[in-house]
């Protein structure tokens, strides 16, 4: 088709419109056959696989394809709008929606879940309405879509809502172009749909003539309730119970990990936590996301929500099922609402496998009969450094696409370890998939391939290649190993890079500053502190943080007094393990892990900022053991706010002109970073009298001159201006908002990840856009 800003001629038989895009699913064909009506256009629109198909004819067709973009549904996203003439008058003397038809290949959008809407919320509430107190309403504005679909074109037959006749009454609003509810697939009421019910943990119904009122009723004696949801279960207790709460995580054995709130509406989370008008408009977005926030003090949210944490994430109510929760008059001001699961095992999606896992767990099960086809966890977002970012994609925005200018082949991102996504690509567009989760058993990875097959079959992409970590032994790895295609193993931090450089439609080079904990180097060692010098097909490693010992390799991650050990024998020798730090670590264990430093065994070296910032958690006494990844560095940052001032960033100027002192040049001309020398003043302060938060928060300023000092002079020799800034570490307010402030004030252009992941969340967009621009390359060349 000709693309619509081609010179218009006049067009005597019509056009046919091809609009692609996620415009299936969101009341798009209702918005065309209004639209029409009002052009007086004749024709027609259908649903099919490569998009929306519409047949238009009438004098005022360029008004019309014109009013298709810019009053497009709130929900729609479109991304290419196309038409030519046709060739033969149209038939139709009006304007019709016909049946959806299947073509070769899919191009349409899978429509994300969305949360539900005023007008369904107003009928939900309203006595006088036929469907008050339903808790599956829905209408083409609002309610479950990637969730439910079975394959498109997106229709009722191919979603699990195909078990459910419409009564006469939801049939008429269904046919009817005037209705809010026409041609909304899941449409249902209390007459024709899915219905709530209660299980006991024996598996065996409960009869009971209010599922609400004794959901409440278990929830405020303290009982954990098991939820079917949207994309799954959820765990629930009383937010406001640290006897509740400290029930629920012995049972699920999550002893510090943060536990997400949801509460009634945006007054309640404003007695409970500071917002930001950007905070505010991202709780109430169609996606409700979980919003990471700070609590307000004196609250009287249970202090075990999240131990130590400067943020709570909370969420507002986004099914009708939360709203009638929070509508029961005893409900409680928050509600815990955890993802139902075992803790590193995916999501509960239906009732037989939730009353198996989750017996040992909660109390009482609230069951419904609407099959979940697709597990999609909620999605996570932060305000950091002035933007909402995404942290965890799933919910609400999972599987819209990433859009690029490169033209990839069909292709596969497998992902790492953590975090784990994968990503499909064809054309321009990059498919990242929900969140899985951490790939270490054989339940995750049964999720991450089930989810790889059904994205595959939604969209009807083959690949012909695959890309994954350089990490030999990733789960990730082994299954794109396994599909004997040819293979791409990109390195970590490129992809972290190239994640970004995608979203920002960068094609490099670009200098890369990617921290965080992990990351298989060329060199066999473990990366996590890089500053590379990148494009979408290679990278050069030009510096980073000093390598350090990493006492047992893996076991130092959970256990972050190592790291704190290593960082004393690095500055004292021996004589660092006898001074008097983690005395709560048995004499004998810390003995040995001196022996192993003296004689470097089981040491494997890193330059991982995740483990510096463990390291100098465990010094100033935070988090000696951890229970879960990222613990000791979100506690080090809560710590170190609590002396953020509004001058801060004015000193931190300043010591950017003091930070050629820790920069070195190693081998192989590359710079290095001397992280040990600011931990060792940061210890020299804190003898001499500094408080905790002042060194915590020094800590910080001291990696933020140097980091952008190093960028600085990378630049000068380099001539490139693009700083790209990724990695887990970077989900740290501080470090993000202090790099982003010092390397624009040196004159530089910094970009970092919004919607896409800057943790290894994104890290399968990276991967499928340099293994296909590489496979692209690759195939020219045996051309």
């Amino acid at each position: 088709m000709s693309n619509s800003t081609t010179r218009r001629k006049s067009i005597k038989n019509g056009v046919e419109i091809l609009v692609r895009g996620t415009v299936q699913g969101v009341g798009f064909r209702p918005f065309v056959f209004k639209l029409a009506s009002r052009f007086s256009i004749f024709g027609t629109v259908t649903n099919t696989s490569e998009g929306v198909v519409i047949r238009a004819a009438g004098p005022q067709v360029f008004s019309f394809i014109d009013a298709l973009s810019d009053e497009a549904p709130p929900l729609a996203r479109i991304d290419e709008l196309s038409y030519r003439p046709l060739e033969k008058p149209m038939l139709e003397k009006s304007f019709t929606i016909i049946a959806s038809q299947t073509t070769k290949s899919s191009r349409a959008n899978i429509p994300p879940d969305i949360s539900v809407c005023e007008d369904c919320f107003a009928e939900l509430t309203d006595p006088a309405d036929r469907r008050f107190g339903y808790p599956f309403i829905n209408c083409t504005n609002c309610g479950p879509r990637f969730s439910i679909i079975e394959t498109i074109p997106y229709d009722r037959p191919k979603t699990s809502m195909k078990l459910f006749d419409m009564c006469d009454d939801c049939s008429r609003e269904y046919l009817d172009p005037l209705d809010r509810r026409f041609h909304a697939q899941p449409n249902a009421c209390p007459l024709c749909g899915p219905t709530i019910y209660l299980h006991d943990t024996q598996g065996q119904r409960m009869e009971c003539e209010d599922v609400i009122e004794y959901a409440i009723s278990a929830i405020t004696s303290g009982k954990v309730l098991a939820l079917r949801g949207l994309g799954g279960f959820h765990l629930c207790v009383d937010g406001c119970s640290e006897s509740g709460v400290d029930r629920l995580r012995k049972r699920k054995n999550r002893p510090d990990k943060p536990l997400a709130i949801m509460v009634k509406d945006l007054d309640q989370a404003e007695t409970l936590c500071d917002l930001s008008d950007r905070e505010k408009m991202s709780l109430t977005s169609p996606q409700h996301p979980i919003v990471l926030l700070r609590p307000k003090p004196h609250s009287p949210l249970a202090v075990n929500l999240a131990p130590k944490m400067s943020d709570i994430g909370l969420m507002l109510p986004y099914t009708p099922l939360h709203h009638l929760l929070f509508a029961h008059p005893e409900c409680p001001a928050a509600l815990v609402m955890t993802s139902g699961n075992i803790s590193g095992e995916p999501i509960c999606t239906s009732n037989e496998e939730a009353l198996s896992r989750l017996a040992g767990i909660a109390d009482l099960f609230v069951l419904h009969n609407r099959d979940i086809v697709t597990r999609v966890d909620d999605s996570v977002v932060k305000l950091l450094a002035g933007d909402i970012r995404s942290l965890r994609r799933a919910r609400g925005y999972a599987p819209e696409p990433v859009q690029i200018t490169q033209e990839l082949p069909e292709l596969i991102g497998c992902g790492g370890g953590l975090k784990s996504t994968f990503s499909l690509a064809r054309g321009t567009s990059i498919y990242p998939s929900q969140h899985i989760g951490d790939l270490f058993n054989t339940a995750s990875l049964g999720f991450y391939t089930e989810s790889v097959d059904n994205l595959k079959r939604l969209y009807e992409i083959e690949p012909v290649a695959a890309a994954c970590d350089l990490h030999p032994d990733y789960l990730s790895s082994h299954y794109a190993k396994d599909l004997d295609l040819p293979l791409y193993r990109i390195q970590h931090h490129h992809a972290h890079a190239a994640a970004v450089m995608a979203e920002h439609n960068l094609e490099g080079p670009v200098l890369a500053v990617v921290l965080d904990g992990t990351g298989y180097g060329t060199d066999g060692t473990i990366w996590g502190g890089e500053v590379l010098q990148a494009d979408l097909k290679s990278f050069t490693r030009l510096g980073h943080l000093e390598q350090l010992c990493l006492p047992g390799g893996d076991a130092a991650t959970e256990e972050p007094w190592r790291m704190g050990m290593s960082l004393l024998h690095r500055l004292f020798g021996e004589d660092g393990g006898r001074m008097d730090y983690f005395s709560s670590i048995d004499p004998t264990a810390r003995n040995v892990l001196v022996q192993m430093l003296e004689n470097r065994f089981n040491t494997p070296l890193t330059s991982s900022c995740g483990r510096l910032f463990d390291g100098v958690a465990a010094l100033l006494g935070l988090t000696p053991v951890a229970t879960f990844e990222g613990q000791a560095a979100m506690q080090l940052e809560a710590l170190a706010r609590q002396s953020l001032t509004t001058e801060w960033k004015d000193i931190l100027i300043d010591e950017i002109e003091d930070a050629d002192r820790y920069l070195i040049k190693a081998k192989e001309q590359r710079w290095e970073i001397i992280s040990s020398k600011f931990v060792k003043q940061g210890l020299d302060d804190i003898s001499s009298g500094k408080d905790r938060s002042t060194v915590a928060l020094q800590f910080h300023s001291w990696l933020i001159s140097c980091i952008s000092r190093l960028v600085e002079k990378l630049s000068g020799t380099t001539g490139i201006r693009d700083v790209v800034l990724s990695g887990g570490s970077m989900q740290n307010g501080i470090l993000l908002e202090g790099l982003l402030f010092a390397l624009t004030r040196r004159g530089l252009t910094p970009h970092t990840g919004t919607c896409i992941p800057i943790n290894d969340g994104g890290v399968s967009v990276g991967q499928a856009l340099i293994g296909g621009m590489q496979h692209v390359s690759r195939s020219t060349h045996e051309s």
